[in-house]
């Protein structure tokens, strides 16, 4: 089953680190999603541009609205996506947990994919005979 990991990390504790302590904590976490390929666990990812490059689209008032950054202001940031194949949620737990980002303060938001292909068939369905009537 696939997981999504969202990882969360303090920009302010980052920042705070020598160029040598990041370097570390990012040769570490690299090597473990080395080991997650080579264990079969590993199904995608990637690391994300800072909260201030982001832009969020809502429906505010009747129509589309845009703002810069991120909807919530919170002080962790969303720093990237890892997709996960794990036998189920405690197994994934388990795999995150031995992350090595943990021990540098970021936390992983983890959640089941949803099968969304039913819905997605039956969506398909209704448009296909709203287009021929």
């Amino acid at each position: 089953m696939k997981y999504i990991c969202l990882g969360y990390y303090n920009k302010d504790a980052l920042e705070s680190r020598t160029e040598q302590e990041q370097n570390e904590m990012f040769d570490a976490c690299f090597a473990y999603d080395d080991h997650l390929r080579a264990n079969g666990h590993w199904a995608g990812g990637e690391g994300l541009h800072p909260a201030e490059d982001a832009m969020t689209v809502l429906w505010k008032d009747g129509k589309v609205t845009t703002t810069d950054g991120p909807f919530t202001e919170t002080k962790e940031q969303l720093g990237g996506i890892l997709i996960l194949e794990a036998r189920d949620m405690n197994h994934a737990v388990q795999l995150m947990s031995q992350h090595p980002s943990i021990k540098y303060g970021s936390i992983f938001d983890i959640r089941p994919v949803a099968d969304m292909s039913d819905i997605m068939k039956a969506s398909a369905e209704r448009r296909r005979q709203s287009a021929t009537q």
